[in-house]
C-alpha cells in the first residue's frame, strides 16, 4: 500500500515549497487580497466539529461576504435547509477556513482562522435583501490569507470546459436514493418555486 505515515516521509516526497507558496501568506487582508475577496460571490466554508468535518457553499447576489477591517470579514447566514451543520460546529469548535471564488479566474483565496456566531438585529440589518435579513452572520477572524496555486482549476477547465451537466442525477434521484419511498419526482417538481420563494 506504501501508506506515508509521517510528516517526514511527506516531505522527503515532495520537496521544499516553492518561495512564492510562502511568500503569498499574510496574517491579514493586504490591499490586494482584499480586492479580490471584494469581486467574490461564492465561497466554501470548512468547519469541523465532534461529528467530523463539513464543507459548505455559500453564495450571493454581491460580494459574499462584507469586508470589517483588515482581519474580520462578516459571511451572512441565508435561509437554508436548517441543518446548521457549519454553525453548529461553529459553536463548538472555533476554527473555519475559506476558499473564495470568481468566476472566470483560475486563483483561489484561502483564509483560515476562527469564527463567532452572531444574532445582533443591528449586524443582521445591515444585510438586507428584499425586505428580508439573515437569521445570524458569521464572524470571521483572519489568522491566514493567502492565494492557491491555479493548477487545479486549470486542470478542470473549470471555467471554460461549457456546461457539462446533461444526464446528471437530480436532487430528487439522490433523495430517492438515500430514502426508501421518497417521490424524487415531485421534489424536482417544486424545487424552482422552492428556491425562488426562499433564495432570502
Amino acid at each position: 500500500m506504501h501508506r506515508i505515515e509521517t510528516v517526514a516521509a511527506l516531505e522527503a516526497l515532495y520537496g521544499s515549497p516553492g518561495e512564492a507558496s510562502l511568500a503569498k501568506v499574510a496574517d491579514q487582508l493586504t490591499q490586494a487580497y482584499r480586492s479580490w475577496i471584494a469581486r467574490s460571490r461564492f465561497l466554501v466554508i470548512s468547519t469541523v466539529g465532534p461529528e467530523g468535518t463539513d464543507g459548505s457553499p455559500r453564495g450571493d447576489a454581491g460580494p459574499v461576504v462584507e469586508i470589517a477591517d483588515a482581519r474580520t470579514l462578516l459571511l451572512p447566514d441565508w435561509h437554508g435547509n436548517n441543518r446548521i451543520d457549519t454553525l453548529r460546529n461553529i459553536v463548538r469548535d472555533p476554527r473555519v477556513a475559506l476558499m473564495f471564488f470568481v468566476a472566470g479566474s483560475d486563483t483561489v483565496v484561502r483564509v483560515n482562522g476562527t469564527a463567532i456566531v452572531s444574532a445582533d438585529p443591528t449586524l443582521t440589518a445591515r444585510f438586507e435583501q428584499q425586505g428580508k435579513h439573515p437569521r445570524s452572520v458569521i464572524l470571521v477572524t483572519t489568522r491566514e490569507v493567502y492565494s492557491q496555486c491555479a493548477r487545479a482549476l486549470m486542470r478542470a477547465a473549470l471555467w471554460t470546459a461549457g456546461d457539462q451537466s446533461e444526464g446528471l442525477p437530480s436532487v430528487g434521484d439522490m433523495l430517492a436514493d438515500a430514502k426508501t419511498g421518497f417521490d424524487g419526482a415531485s421534489y424536482d417538481a417544486g424545487s424552482a418555486v422552492r428556491a425562488k420563494d426562499s433564495l432570502w
